[in-house]
């Protein structure tokens, strides 16, 4: 297994693949006077917009669905069904599904700054950038990112409040993002205002837990990949396997399990935590639709804290930007929110979702949070005790990933993100559909 946080190789497949398929407080300080207790991202303050001697204007926006582990092998590939039945027809993602359709954006300035960011969407989101929100971003000054986010988001609101839209918006906006912290001179986490931690622990999302354990990690998630349409005994097999990671890990340490459900029901799903309760599940993630906001609200009430507190009820990864979170919050559908900063509209919105959970008294982890692009949040977030990390990645997610030591991902240091992306490194990961 992949040391966590060392840069790895990915070996042949990539190769072979490619081959074929070809901070608040911190601004407000520099602010001028008169701007104290203003938020100058948001506000556009002569600092963020630059002046009228040598202003800051974005010059080039550019997008690049990449290759970012075995998940994208095959993405462009037609499908086969064995039958209008084949289960496999509910759970095929298609080649704009979030993780494998993984796309970089490079935003480029006239003073040479170069900001990266992370979105999904594939060559669909691409489209979005080049053919829509590119146009409201060339010539303007990167640094007024929150009012450039307000843009394009209300741009594209009669078709593209949830999906591919702000999964293309999170490239732009945490590219811009980026380029802030870079003029800056400081790394992103600092300028979101708050009290940044130099270090949180990780929980590890798939892997072995003896060798993470060994590598002092003290959190683990483990997968559990059934529906009410699952056969018995592929059932009892996972329950089997999510109670074995209990022993394994001992019993301290928080264990969580995650279904990325499309199909459940709230009573199979009550079903299934009930025979999990001997595992001590810090939280069970994804067991609904992320549209069933009205079913997760029930399992609150059911499994979780609202009720007989079996475990905590998590989800949002899958949703978007906190127009969507309001929903989750006012409802009850969940009491951890996980927002994915490069699916749920980048870093502006995920600093919106942050403010809704922490006044809702809800708890924020979000998805990937060990990721560059979710550690600002997380590492700034009072209620956030976790991040997310993944026991092995390749040359492109670890170029994306801090420094992991004794199981805690470290804060960075190097200005925006922090990442080792380079242009080159980009395209030399780039997608091509034929």
């Amino acid at each position: 297994m992949t040391q966590l946080g060392q840069r790895g190789h990915v070996g042949a497949s990539r190769r072979e693949f490619l081959a074929g398929a070809a901070s608040w407080a911190t601004l407000a300080a520099a602010a001028p006077a008169g701007a104290a207790g203003q938020d100058p991202v948001a506000a556009g303050s002569a600092e963020l917009q630059g002046d009228s001697s040598g202003r800051l204007v974005v010059t080039t926006v550019d997008a690049y669905p990449v290759y970012i582990n075995e998940r994208s092998v095959g993405l462009f590939d037609a499908p086969t069904f064995s039958s209008d039945e084949d289960l496999r027809r509910w759970y095929y993602g298609g080649p704009f599904e979030q993780l494998p359709s993984a796309i970089i954006a490079v935003v480029k300035t006239n003073q040479g700054i170069v900001g990266f960011g992370m979105g999904a969407g594939g060559g669909a989101a691409v489209e979005i950038i080049h053919g829509h929100l590119r146009h409201l971003v060339v010539g303007a000054d990167p640094r007024g990112v929150e009012r450039l986010w307000d843009q394009m988001y209300t741009s594209g609101l009669f078709y593209g409040r949830r999906g591919l839209f702000p999964m293309a918006l999170s490239a732009v906006d945490n590219a811009l993002w980026d380029i802030a912290g870079k003029y800056a001179g400081k790394p992103v986490h600092a300028m979101l205002g708050g009290e940044a931690r130099a270090r949180i622990p990780i929980y590890q999302t798939g892997g072995d837990i003896a060798a993470g354990k060994r590598a002092g990690v003290r959190n683990f998630k483990v997968g559990l990949p059934i529906a009410p349409e699952t056969p018995a005994a592929e059932t009892q097999a996972a329950i089997d396997h999510v109670l074995a990671a209990r022993e394994a890990l001992g019993p301290d340490g928080n264990l969580m399990t995650d279904s990325v459900s499309r199909r459940g029901t709230v009573d199979w799903a009550v079903g299934v935590a009930e025979r999990l309760r001997p595992a001590r599940l810090y939280w069970m993630e994804e067991l609904l639709s992320p549209d069933d906001v009205f079913g997760y609200a029930e399992l609150v009430q059911r499994i979780g804290g609202g009720g007989p507190g079996w475990t905590k009820v998590a989800c949002g990864e899958h949703e978007y930007t906190e127009h969507g979170f309001e929903v989750l919050v006012r409802v009850g559908s969940a009491e951890v929110l996980q927002p994915d900063i490069t699916w749920c509209g980048g870093l502006t919105a995920a600093r919106r979702i942050a403010k809704l959970v922490e006044d809702a008294g809800l708890e924020l982890v979000p998805h990937r949070g060990g990721s560059s692009w979710g550690l600002p949040i997380a590492l700034t977030a009072p209620s956030c005790t976790m991040a997310e990390s993944f026991a092995a990645g390749s040359p492109i997610l670890d170029a994306m990933t801090p420094v992991i030591e004794n199981g805690d991902c470290l804060a960075p240091t190097e200005p925006g993100f922090g990442t080792a992306l380079t242009e080159e490194m980009v395209l030399e990961h780039r997608l091509r559909s034929g």
